[in-house]
């Protein structure tokens, strides 16, 4: 048998099936998990209240206006804390710079992606493929603007008039436009339980990473 393109390690050697410890690999440490896990509870504070903000049935339903407006406001004011504080991990470091560059192999998985190429190879990707760059990109962005402009209809002498009244339609389109794409990535969540599995735990299958990421390196012990 022959090793996986970027992988350390023989996949030969033994005629014992491995363990449970020995077939799994690090993904995400605790910290990254935490960060993870904090903003998502924040960004889905967020878009419930402002559910309760905007569609009539929620509203009646809910009452208290002011009470959600209020926790809508800190929620997103406290979006990008979590990530902030999750600096100090060095792997959160790393991964963040995996994120932000785009390769050769990144626009092969995309081509394979809208071609729906799901042959062995055709989708090369590292620890993250390019659908996973471009969504932490555009939602990093849209999660910016949303601040920026909440910033802007919270504190009204910020800003004159006619600068809130844009911030006011920039905030609720942008607000719909994450929304749908946060749905979307719940959607592909649910449909990989490894990769939730992952998150949830920090480890997952090493079978599940060589056929999603082969050019993944695997952690060094």
């Amino acid at each position: 048998m022959t090793s996986t393109p970027g992988w350390a390690g023989p996949t030969a050697g033994t005629t014992h099936p491995p363990s449970d410890s020995a077939s799994r690999i690090r993904r995400f440490t605790t910290a990254e998990r935490w960060v993870h896990r904090t903003t998502a509870w924040l960004v889905l504070l967020c878009v419930a209240t402002a559910g309760c903000l905007y569609v009539p049935q929620l509203a009646q339903l809910v009452g208290r206006r002011h009470l959600v407006v209020t926790v809508h406001e800190w929620s997103g004011l406290l979006t990008p804390v979590p990530l902030l504080a999750g600096l100090v991990s060095r792997a959160l470091r790393a991964d963040l710079s995996r994120l932000n560059r785009f390769g050769p192999h990144d626009r092969e998985w995309l081509r394979a992606a809208l071609r729906r190429d799901r042959t062995p190879g055709s989708r090369p990707a590292g620890k993250f493929n390019a659908g996973q760059k471009l969504y932490a990109a555009w939602i990093a962005g849209g999660l910016l603007v949303m601040l920026g402009t909440g910033l802007l209809m919270w504190f009204t002498g910020l800003a004159p008039l006619v600068w809130r009244t844009g911030a006011t339609f920039v905030h609720d389109w942008l607000a719909l436009a994450v929304g749908i794409v946060l749905a979307g990535h719940v959607a592909k969540a649910l449909a990989d339980p490894e990769a939730r599995r992952g998150m949830r735990t920090g480890s997952v299958e090493r079978l599940w990473a060589r056929a999603e990421h082969p050019l993944w390196r695997e952690p060094e012990k």
